[in-house]
C-alpha cells in the first residue's frame, strides 16, 4: 500500500534539509529545493533562519543565491538588524576556506558589512554597491546605532581588533620585503644605464653598439625596469606610511598592494630582458646562436615568479575589483 506525504510535511522535511545544507554551505541542495519548492521562500521566519546560518558561516555562494533579486521577499528592517548583529558577532574560529591571509579576511568582513546595509532593497544593490565602494565608508556605516548607543561600525571594528593588527602587520612585512627587492632593481638599472655594454666612444661619448638592434632592446628594457621599480617602491612606501584604518582594507591598501606587485613583476621582467640583451651584445660576435639559451634562461625566473605569485595576485584583484558578494546569482532564469 502506497502512502503519500502531505504538502506541509514535505515542506517541513525540506526546511530541515535546507537548514542543514545552508549551515554546511552546500548551495546545490538549497538551490534545488528552492527551484522545485518555491513555497519555501514564502515563510519569512524560515528565510531569516536560513540567512542567519549563511551569514554566520560566511557562505558567499549561498548568500549570492539568496540575495538575488526576486529570490526571496524583501527583508524587513528587523530582519536586517538581526543579520547585522550576526556580522558584528564574528568569531575567528569560523574562518572561510577561500580567503588567504588576514588582509583578505578583513576585506571580506568589510564587504559583508557593506552588502548587508542594503539587504532591505536588493533590487537596487547591483547599481548602488558599485558606487558605494568609492564613497567614504564611515559616512554610511556610522549612521546605524545599536541598543547600547554604540554605532554598528564601532562594534564591528572593536570585535576585530586582533584581526586588524594581523592584517596591518602582514601588509607591513610584505611591503618591506618587496620594497627591498624593488630598491635593488633601481640600483642595478640606474648603474647599468651609465655602464653600457661595449663602452662609449672616447671622443663623442656615444655608445659603441648604438646602431645594433640588441642595444636598443637593452636601453628600452633598462629604462622600463628603472621606471617600474621606482613606481613599485613608491606604492610600497605608501603602504608602509598608511594609517591602517579598518576602512583602508576595503579598497585603498589592496589597490596599492596590487599596483606595487604589478610594477615589481614588470621591473623584474624588464631587468632580465636588459641583462639578456647585454649578454647578446657582448657574445654575439663569436656565438651567433647565443640569444637562444639566454632567452630561455631569462624566462625561467619570470615564469617561476608568475607561477608562485599569480594565484595570490588574482585573488587580490578579484576580491578588490569584482567581489563575489556584490554579484548575486539568479535562482530562476
Amino acid at each position: 500500500m502506497k502512502t503519500h506525504m502531505e504538502t506541509p510535511k514535505i515542506l517541513e522535511l525540506l526546511s530541515s534539509i535546507v537548514l542543514d545544507a545552508a549551515s554546511c554551505g552546500i548551495s546545490e541542495i538549497v538551490k534545488l529545493c528552492f527551484e522545485h519548492f518555491p513555497e519555501l521562500t514564502w515563510n519569512k521566519s524560515f528565510i531569516e533562519e536560513v540567512m542567519k546560518k549563511v551569514v554566520n558561516q560566511r557562505h558567499v555562494e549561498l548568500f549570492r543565491l539568496l540575495n538575488a533579486p526576486g529570490t526571496i521577499p524583501l527583508l524587513t528592517n528587523e530582519m536586517r538588524k538581526d543579520l547585522m548583529e550576526v556580522v558584528l558577532n564574528w568569531s575567528p574560529k569560523c574562518l572561510p576556506r577561500d580567503v588567504s591571509g588576514a588582509p583578505f579576511l578583513m576585506q571580506r568582513e568589510l564587504q559583508w558589512f557593506k552588502v548587508l546595509e542594503d539587504t532591505s532593497d536588493p533590487s537596487s544593490k547591483s547599481v548602488k554597491l558599485k558606487k558605494v565602494l568609492l564613497d567614504k565608508i564611515n559616512s554610511a556605516l556610522k549612521s546605524y546605532k545599536s541598543q547600547d548607543e554604540d554605532s554598528y561600525w564601532d562594534k564591528f571594528v572593536r570585535n576585530r581588533t586582533q584581526l586588524l593588527e594581523e592584517a596591518g602587520q602582514w601588509m607591513k612585512d610584505t611591503s618591506s620585503s618587496c620594497s627591498l627587492v624593488s630598491t635593488l632593481i633601481i640600483t642595478v638599472a640606474f648603474a647599468v644605464a651609465f655602464t653600457v655594454p661595449g663602452g662609449n666612444d672616447g671622443s663623442t661619448g656615444i655608445p659603441i653598439f648604438l646602431k645594433r638592434s640588441s642595444f636598443m632592446v637593452f636601453a628600452v628594457a633598462d629604462a622600463l625596469a628603472l621606471f617600474s621599480s621606482v613606481t613599485a617602491t613608491l606604492m610600497f612606501l605608501a603602504i608602509l606610511t598608511s594609517r591602517y584604518g579598518a576602512e583602508d582594507f576595503l579598497n585603498s591598501l589592496p589597490t596599492k598592494m596590487i599596483l606595487g606587485l604589478t610594477f615589481l613583476f614588470l621591473s623584474l621582467a624588464f631587468m632580465l630582458v636588459a641583462f639578456g640583451s647585454a649578454l647578446t651584445i657582448v657574445l654575439s660576435e663569436q656565438l651567433k646562436w647565443i640569444y637562444i639559451p639566454i632567452t630561455f634562461l631569462a624566462a625561467i625566473p619570470v615564469v617561476l615568479s608568475a607561477h608562485l605569485h599569480l594565484p595570490l595576485y588574482f585573488e587580490m584583484v578579484e576580491s578588490t575589483y569584482r567581489p563575489r558578494l556584490y554579484r548575486p546569482l539568479k535562482l530562476w532564469e
